[in-house]
């Protein structure tokens, strides 16, 4: 009963919602309260039908934005990952860089964003690299926050053994580190498709955040917000599996269990 209920619950709220949008935007509570015309707030129904009736044009697009945002998170993971271990096993490069690292997440991912468009092109380069960008952060902090997470006292066990430095780190520290790997894994993935949509914004003939824009100026609001809808299931559906993996591969982590 309380599995169902974390499940029951939300499902519930979810409903109560669409619910009330559904009679706002029917009976034009929300168009008059925002002062403007009622076709520009589209009720849950205008977008169901719209996710029906443009699933062939969202489904190109999202298989677009699907493969940005996969190849995006995946470079974010290996660099992160790497990264984090080279500067957990220098700490002087720790010292140097971290302040770098949390100081670029002060940089608005969209203002340099134009900028790799004119470096790069209108490829799929420079969206990739918005997406990793956006990710990196907390997968190498995670990662990072892991390696330093080792029991000590199992650092000194293999040391008394004789173990190498290399050993400790792939026998320790690192299977320490993978479930914090995944949890900044599972932050990015849910964050990764902002990266592709500013990315499409910038500049892109396809995708989901240039068929926001281009559904914009043509005032299909409806198509708008289905278009968010498989955005955030494409985030829900990457969260989910990382967090399958997480359960499945990574279980001894904090309070995690096997089960």
């Amino acid at each position: 009963m309380p599995r169902a209920a974390t499940i029951l619950w939300p499902l519930a709220i979810v409903l109560t919602l669409l619910a009330l949008w559904e009679a706002a935007a029917q009976w034009d509570w929300l168009a008059d309260a925002l002062g403007i015309e009622p076709f520009l707030v589209p009720a849950p129904s205008d977008i169901a039908q719209s996710l029906w009736e443009d699933r062939d044009l969202l489904a190109d697009n999202a298989w677009v934005t699907l493969r940005e945002v996969v190849l995006g998170l995946a470079i974010a993971i290996v660099a992160g990952f790497a990264f984090a271990i080279v500067m957990h096993l220098s700490g002087a490069l720790r010292r140097a860089t971290y302040p770098l690292l949390v100081a670029s997440q002060t940089v608005p991912v969209i203002a340099i964003a134009p900028i790799l468009i004119v470096w790069f092109g209108y490829g799929i380069g420079p969206k990739l690299a918005i997406i990793a960008l956006v990710c990196f952060f907390p997968v190498t902090v995670n990662t990072l926050d892991g390696l330093r997470s080792v029991d000590r006292d199992q650092v000194k066990m293999m040391r008394t053994l004789d173990a190498e430095r290399r050993q400790i780190l792939s026998r320790v520290e690192i299977p320490t580190a993978l479930p914090y790997l995944l949890s900044g894994a599972k932050i990015a993935a849910a964050v990764a498709v902002i990266g592709a949509v500013f990315g499409e914004w910038t500049g892109s003939e396809s995708g989901l955040g240039h068929l926001i824009l281009t559904s914009q100026g043509q005032l299909q609001t409806a198509r708008v917000f289905a278009a968010v809808v498989v955005l955030s299931a494409i985030a829900i559906a990457l969260f989910g599996l990382i967090a399958l993996i997480e359960r499945r591969w990574a279980w001894w982590g904090p309070g995690r269990s096997a089960g």
